[in-house]
């Protein structure tokens, strides 16, 4: 049964607020921008020359051929807003195979649940081929490594390990609850909070990626959400939990995590959050951290509710916001083309 308080938590998906700000690239990037009317897009994946893209408003995969065009293609998926008024959806998606992946989300609040809800699927063209897995409470991301899967359940607070035909499933790691001081959360409720004591939150897993024999996710932090509470974590991808590790902290909502095609680390942070006002406008990032040093870098600023990142090439990296914008970041100089 899925807890009220893992529904809370994954509040993240609320549709993005209205005046959005202009994203900002750091010194030596610049910023295009791609909007499609009406869109709510989630998960992206390269495929060729083309950009996949998973859009939550209809429930498609769609195809972005490079002279820009959006075709839809695959299975209308379920879709719609869950119990709390958010999109659920196709949140993300890997090519397979002669198909492709999908990590689905919540039941839509109007629908009947299926088979199809809160599930691993496989897809082709026009049509679920097979339903990998249903047990998840919400496969919020997913990493494939050779025919292993990697899943973290963003309300269960888990990365779940199984074959891609669905067999040999294990819990590989359950995040206990995050804490954070009363201090730090009297400016959110000054009446509601002490200072001086301490209050969990759940640690709320919602991107991975698999690098050098490791697994590193990003913990997004549960409500309220506080500032700077999100981390980065590792642990072996063989799953002993005594090797894993804290990698990075004081991170804002950190949604996913990914490696460029150099091995460098990024974060997609999805932003600030206030009680009254939500998901503050433009306060989503994304950084370039270095393993060794610790050195952070902020290579875009003003993101508005981003939720995934692709290091599409060697030039360009894509941002997908849940107000239907595509953010590519590229090196300045001579135009580059990009799907």
């Amino acid at each position: 049964m899925r807890t009220l308080t893992g529904l809370i938590a994954l509040s993240l998906m609320a549709i993005a607020t209205q005046g959005s700000a202009e994203p900002k690239a750091a010194s030596g990037y610049e910023v295009e921008i791609v909007r499609k009317p009406g869109a709510i897009f989630a998960g992206l994946v390269r495929d060729g020359d083309a950009l996949l893209v998973t859009d939550l408003a209809d429930g498609r995969l769609y195809r972005r051929s490079p002279d820009g065009r959006f075709t839809a293609f695959g299975p209308v998926l379920p879709h719609g807003t869950d119990v709390m008024g958010d999109p659920t959806g196709p949140y993300r998606v890997e090519r397979h195979g002669n198909g492709y992946l999908v990590a689905q989300g919540w039941t839509p609040a109007d629908h009947d649940e299926d088979s199809n809800d809160h599930a691993m699927l496989e897809v082709d063209e026009g049509a679920v081929t097979r339903v990998v897995s249903n047990d998840f409470w919400n496969p919020y991301d997913f990493a494939l490594s050779g025919d292993t899967l990697y899943v973290v359940d963003a309300a269960r607070n888990s990365v779940e390990r199984l074959l891609a035909d669905g067999s040999d499933r294990t819990q590989l790691f359950a995040f206990a609850r995050l804490s954070t001081s009363g201090q730090a959360l009297t400016a959110l409720s000054p009446t509601e909070f002490g200072d001086k004591q301490k209050y969990d939150f759940d640690a709320v897993p919602t991107g991975i990626a698999v690098h050098g024999g490791r697994l590193y996710v990003s913990l997004f932090g549960g409500f309220p959400f506080v500032a700077g509470s999100g981390r980065i974590v590792s642990l072996p991808q063989a799953g002993q939990t005594s090797s894993a590790r804290i990698e990075a902290v004081g991170l804002n909502a950190p949604v996913d995590v990914v490696f460029d095609t150099k091995g460098g680390m990024l974060v997609l942070e999805h932003g600030t959050f206030d009680q009254s006002d939500g998901w503050a406008s433009g306060s989503g990032r994304l950084l370039g951290l270095d393993l060794v040093s610790g050195k952070r870098q902020v290579l875009l600023d003003g993101l508005t509710r981003p939720v995934d990142v692709l290091p599409f090439d060697n030039v360009a990296i894509v941002v997908s916001q849940l107000d239907g914008k595509l953010v590519f970041l590229k090196q300045a100089g001579p135009a580059q083309p990009h799907p």
